[in-house]
């Protein structure tokens, strides 16, 4: 996983304001955050929160989780290695991380990049990541976004849906 310091460095990030709750502070302080990671042009922004600082927390979370989804990184379908942090975070063939932990989004993005290489075949990514079929789905269901992605990826195949 890429440090936020780094990340930062590939977007443009950029701050004004926003509708929504915070009365009259709303519209005087540019609280809202926009960043917009340059290489890909995928972008995310939040500006629920009074606070700059939390505003731009989210937008980070929220580019990290786009990026899981919709950007893929070039991996061998046969001779990939899981990372350093998928075996820590593995347990025998189970793979426990909640969606709102900050190794999360790199998790997806690991899980996504292999079965996309396998041609969307969940339970030989499984395999290669030394967890069950049933895990790898549970992990890439926690985001809507992803689970779309992969089913329809499998639907374009022929392959059935995960449900």
């Amino acid at each position: 996983m890429i440090d936020e310091k780094e990340l930062l460095k590939q977007c443009r990030v950029t701050f004004g304001r926003d509708s929504g709750p915070g009365g009259q502070h709303r519209n005087k302080v540019e609280t809202a955050v926009r960043i917009v990671h340059e290489p890909t042009k995928i972008e995310a922004s939040a500006g629920r929160r009074r606070q700059q600082h939390i505003n731009r927390s989210e937008a980070i979370k929220q580019l990290r989780l786009k990026l899981a989804v919709k950007h893929r990184r070039p991996v061998h379908r046969d001779r990939y290695q899981p990372s350093e942090l998928w075996q820590s975070r593995r347990q025998g063939r189970q793979i426990s991380v909640n969606p709102n932990h900050r190794d999360y989004p790199a998790l997806l993005a690991e899980a996504m990049d292999l079965v996309v290489a396998r041609g969307y075949d969940v339970a030989g990514a499984a395999g290669v990541l030394g967890v069950s079929m049933s895990q790898l789905a549970k992990l890439i269901r926690h985001n809507k976004n992803a689970f779309a992605v992969v089913n329809e990826g499998r639907a374009e195949r022929g392959l059935p849906a995960l449900k």
